[in-house]
């Protein structure tokens, strides 16, 4: 499918899911955090390389989440939800100078979610869905100059997170999650023999029932 057919697909299981949420117990989340990326090696060509790996940072990510109540009981939860993660400034650092310099990525994925003793003050989650992924490499190498390859990719991607929540009060309280968004691997003008990559996104935040 392509990136817009993947976004399009997306955007209705939002619409629908909004759209069905009148009357229905609802949530919305907010939170702050970080995403984290394994380091990936250059696979080595002629000329051997001083810093042959391609280093990614920890980028400063945020997450806003819609989640409608479907079935339970006091033993478990579902719900359905869509988080969206936005990682605007993700730092990339290499001794091959072909390497761009940063890229941008943000993630759409409705999942299903079942949490745990949904009634108690510590509740439990885990969630999986896929959806859609997109990232915006910069213009500028490593090292400077123009960046010669793509400057967008599209990408399905696979979610799978778990989290705890913390009532507070009985419509509020705080959440602590972690997801990881399996996508294709970013163009990065070396040659890494990577396909798919993960991107694990840990935050911490507040949640808001309605």
């Amino acid at each position: 499918m392509s990136g817009k057919g993947l976004l399009t697909a997306s955007l209705i299981a939002v619409t629908t899911l909004l759209t069905s949420a009148f009357g229905q117990k609802n949530e919305i989340a907010v939170g702050v955090g970080r995403t984290f990326i394994a380091n990936q090696g250059i696979k080595a060509g002629a000329i051997p390389l001083l810093n042959n790996t391609v280093h990614f940072g920890n980028g400063l990510s945020f997450e806003l989440n819609y989640a409608r109540h479907l079935a339970g009981n006091p033993i478990y939860r579902l719900d359905a939800e869509v988080p969206f993660i936005g990682n605007p400034d993700e730092n990339l650092a290499s001794g091959n100078g072909g390497v761009p310099s940063q890229y941008s990525a943000y993630f759409l994925a409705p999942s299903a979610r079942v949490k745990l003793v949904p009634d108690n003050v510590f509740q439990p989650w885990v969630s999986i869905g896929g959806g859609y992924g997109r990232f915006n490499m910069n213009r500028t190498l490593v090292y400077g100059g123009a960046n010669p390859g793509p400057s967008t990719k599209n990408s399905g991607v696979v979610e799978g997170g778990v989290g705890l929540d913390v009532r507070t009060f009985k419509w509020a309280g705080i959440r602590l999650a972690a997801r990881d968004f399996w996508s294709g691997a970013l163009p990065l003008n070396v040659n890494t023999g990577k396909t798919r990559q993960h991107n694990m996104v840990v935050t911490g935040g507040l949640v808001f029932k309605f």
